[in-house]
């Protein structure tokens, strides 16, 4: 006989429970969504792969650090010298692995050292209100005003104004554009990119403050209006600076590093389109470099001569902003994973110019810094190797009475 078919099952009944269900469920579910929406305007990215801590399950724990606080992971502790970047708009300087909150409030970026080590200069913007004419018409408006300050890097006493970002013309009030502020090699100019005294008649381009004086002069170099420069960099004999010209290639951006001579105040194109984020080697001799792409933004470094690509640092399209160790041994540069920017140290070995990358660690974990803020990093003397000794040509008595030979000592 054939076996008997099973008979079509009965829904289960709820009762007066099923109609509270689906509205229960419903409720439990925009908890959910709200959970994952706080974690992410947090800098948490739920879903995605990182190489941060592990929560005890297998999985990478992707919450970023509170605002106060920076994770260096324990191994770092060989690092010479000083590292200074921004996280959550404050200044943080890393020695080892001890990272500490020099300033407060969430306003400050783009930090970089003085020559001596001794303070920081950074960018603090301020809210105000100003009055500016629109379409003939005197308005008032709420302004967010930059102004570079200048605090100990030990994170004693206050920050102190250095450049006002401020702008009073004929009676009316604005800000002005400042950005990325970097002081001279013999700590008397100060490099910046602004749109000072007047942004009515300026766009955002390279300019020099004179720390003494206290007077801006802006070098007669080319720029694609109304697109600027960025990135100024000093040479560590101060005789060239490198800033970026911004362009475009059709909707995309075409940014060129260019070198000044400072003396002569003429500029040229070191690099074609594609490279930012200039940094010399401690020697002058190489500059770390961002190349960017449609496949992101990777590291590269180019002979400081001719622009020439000699080798390239990283292939994740996630790696920009380098700042090469003093010692010269070392990049330091921002990552991102994720939704996360930390700080990564690229380890060279070899003589120059055939290094090798030996390895690429972290400096920072989940711990979010400021992806447009670049980092500086400082070595005290004592902690530097000594200078290669540069060969003096002295005359000797040669062979032949009445000539002379030169050789190296």
């Amino acid at each position: 006989p054939a076996a008997p078919r099973s008979s079509p099952r009965r829904p289960i009944s709820l009762g007066s429970a099923g109609r509270w269900l689906a509205p229960v469920l419903s409720i439990v579910g925009l908890l959910v969504v709200a959970l994952i929406t706080l974690n992410l305007l947090q800098g948490g990215v739920p879903f995605s792969a990182s190489s941060g801590r592990g929560n005890g399950n297998g999985a990478p724990d992707q919450t970023p650090a509170p605002s106060n606080v920076v994770i260096v992971p324990p191994e770092v502790v060989t690092l010479k010298g000083s590292i200074v970047y921004a996280k959550a708009g404050n200044i943080w300087v890393q020695t080892g692995k001890d990272a500490k909150q020099l300033t407060k409030g969430g306003d400050d970026s783009m930090p970089s050292w003085s020559p001596d080590g001794t303070t920081i200069y950074f960018v603090r913007t301020a809210s105000g209100n100003g009055r500016w004419l629109a379409g003939g018409i005197l308005r008032d408006y709420a302004l967010t005003t930059p102004s570079v300050l200048q605090v100990n890097a030990d994170g004693s006493g206050e920050p102190v104004r250095v450049l006002s970002g401020r702008v009073n013309v004929n009676g009316r009030t604005w800000h002005a554009w400042i950005r990325e502020p970097v002081v001279s090699p013999d700590g008397t100019t100060l490099a910046v990119v602004s749109d000072r005294p007047d942004p009515s008649q300026s766009d955002v381009v390279l300019q020099l403050y004179d720390l003494t004086t206290k007077k801006s002069t802006v070098p007669k170099v080319a720029e694609t209006s109304p697109l600027g420069h960025q990135d100024p960099t000093w040479r560590p004999d101060g005789k060239v600076l490198l800033y970026v010209r911004n362009a475009r290639d059709g909707a995309r951006g075409a940014p060129a590093i260019y070198r000044l001579d400072v003396a002569k105040g003429k500029a040229s194109p070191l690099t074609g389109p594609g490279y930012l984020e200039p940094a010399f080697s401690p020697d002058g001799r190489y500059v770390a470099a961002t190349k960017t792409s449609s496949f992101g933004d990777d590291l590269v470094i180019l002979d400081a001569a001719n622009g020439r690509e000699l080798l390239r640092l990283t292939n994740d399209g996630a790696s920009w902003a380098p700042v090469w160790s003093p010692i010269g041994d070392s990049i330091a540069f921002l990552h991102i994973q994720g939704q996360i920017v930390d700080l990564k140290l690229i380890r060279l070995v070899g003589a120059a110019p055939e290094w090798t990358v030996k390895d690429i660690t972290d400096l920072t974990e989940v711990s979010g810094l400021d992806g447009s803020s670049r980092p500086g990093w400082f070595v005290p003397p004592d902690q530097l190797p000594a200078p290669t000794p540069t060969p003096v040509q002295t005359v000797v008595p040669s062979q032949s009475a009445g000539s002379a030979s030169s050789a190296p000592q």
